[in-house]
């Protein structure tokens, strides 16, 4: 079987996941395999940015990749959302003075220095008195002192100089409005029609948002939750339960929230994620140094080692990787962080004393029993066979400390699993029975080198293979002498 022998040494040595944004810097066919040759498992397509056509031909070069390796390649589309910006000044700029007074409102002229424009009209439907507006990532603050039903008045909080079309935040309000916006939609349908397996969906604000996606992709994609908003901390569990994935962004989450409290939320978010087996990826800043130099800061290496411990599923790069000047620099040295983190000893440690106990079906009780069945015999890797990826992701909700093979005859969830920890994704043509997987579970861990004679592999299915969702089947393999 050919795909058995070409599937083996681009598998990285390590459980956490490294996510690299695509964009000018890394756009080319060259620097798209230079980033996956250096330990990018998945790609990132920022619809804030680029044209259709750029997308549609960078997609094109990552499956090209894909297929010449011989494994899967995770992607994902990231829809820009609803962006709230002010419009523009009569000189360009103003400067605010701290305790001055100032307007926004649906007017059409150019802004001055007591008012400026602010085209957004469900803003000012729930902008009520105390509460604040961020504008220019928070570097000036507003709190809105009166409102009407097309004007508030504010009083500066924190001056400073503000120019044209700057982003502003509502850190105290929901917005009666779906975080896809027309923008979103036509980019959207061509995600989905190109065959983008994965949509990550911006400014999450309230469960509801999740089931609106949900019914505008209908099925041909997975749901990855970006949290930027408090509101969406509020219902975090919902949340989490109604998405595929998760992505911690703590950009515009440090804009409306205080800096103090996104360290305690990142860890709040992955242990949420991790109890409902649900990946989540840490994402903004990671190496922002990286933008123009060649090496990191120490405190960057160790913002990443602290996303490893914390048990993170992926890891992500933004700029660093989409328009900054060491793309390759950078997701080689994060491999490095991440390889290194995970040797250390208290990395174990850390992953064993954050498990839950499994839920109440056969399913969770099976994944629960093959990590510990496999640390028990010293078993080489956890093998499952699944159709929709639910099989794999009990799996590695479980953190072994042996790899996961993650055998599936579809293609899209082979990507969709290349985000979750430890699992390393593989396509396999349809299986008839359980002893054609244990089989294959075989073949592929002797192709892989992960197995010598003597060595022994569990292997999890749900039985009829058919079913979907029904992981009843647990097997001990020997691996015996040729």
């Amino acid at each position: 079987m050919p795909w058995v022998l070409i599937v083996l040494v681009m598998f990285r040595q390590r459980q956490t996941k490294i996510v690299a944004t695509v964009g000018p810097s890394s756009g080319t066919e060259e620097t798209l395999a230079q980033l996956f040759e250096a330990g990018a498992d998945v790609f990132r397509f920022n619809f804030s940015h680029g044209t259709h056509e750029e997308h549609a031909a960078r997609y094109a070069i990552v499956h090209a990749i894909e297929r010449q390796m011989g494994r899967p390649i995770g992607v994902f589309a990231d829809l820009q959302g609803p962006k709230l910006r002010l419009g523009v000044f009569e000189e360009g700029e103003v400067y605010l003075k701290t305790g001055g007074a100032f307007r926004l409102d649906l007017g059409s002229s150019p802004g001055t220095v007591d008012r400026a424009p602010l085209p957004h009209p469900e803003v000012f439907e729930v902008l009520k008195p105390g509460a604040s507006l961020l504008l220019d990532d928070g570097r000036v603050r507003l709190k809105v002192i009166d409102s009407g039903q097309d004007w508030v008045d504010t009083r500066v909080a924190v001056g400073g100089r503000l120019s044209d079309k700057k982003g502003v935040n509502l850190p105290d309000v929901v917005l009666a409005r779906s975080p896809i916006t027309e923008k979103d939609e036509a980019d959207l349908k061509f995600a989905l029609d190109l065959g983008f397996p994965m949509i990550a969906l911006s400014f999450v604000q309230r469960p509801e948002d999740i089931v609106d996606a949900a019914k505008r992709i209908d099925g041909r994609a997975r749901v990855i939750a970006k949290l930027e908003k408090p509101s969406a901390i509020r219902h975090l569990n919902p949340i989490v339960g109604l998405s595929d994935a998760i992505m911690v962004a703590r950009g515009d989450l440090g804009v409306e929230l205080p800096p103090e409290d996104v360290p305690s939320l990142q860890k709040r978010i992955i242990r949420t994620c991790r109890n409902a087996g649900r990946p989540v990826i840490v994402a903004t800043q990671m190496l922002e140094s990286m933008m123009n130099a060649p090496t990191p800061t120490r405190a960057e290496a160790s913002d990443i080692a602290n996303a490893v411990y914390e048990g993170a599923d992926a890891v992500m790069l933004s700029g660093e990787t989409a328009a900054g000047n060491y793309p390759v620099g950078a997701v080689t040295i994060m491999d490095r962080i991440l390889r290194r983190t995970e040797r250390d000893e208290p990395f174990a440690q850390m992953m064993d004393a954050g498990r839950t106990l499994p839920e109440t079906t056969a399913s969770d009780a099976i994944s629960a029993a093959a990590r510990s069945v496999a640390e028990t015999i010293g078993a080489t890797a956890i093998v499952t066979f699944t159709t929709t990826g639910s099989t794999t992701v009990r799996a590695a909700r479980e953190r072994p400390r042996m790899p996961i093979l993650a055998l599936t005859p579809d293609t899209a969830v082979a990507e969709v699993l290349t985000l979750s920890w430890g699992v390393r994704p593989i396509t396999v043509p349809t299986l008839n029975d359980f002893e054609d997987v244990i089989e294959t579970a075989k073949r592929i861990a002797q192709a892989q080198e992960l197995v010598n004679s003597g060595d022994r592999l569990v292997v999890t299915a749900g039985l009829p293979l058919a079913m979907p969702g029904n992981t009843n089947a647990l097997h001990i393999v020997d691996i015996a002498s040729e």
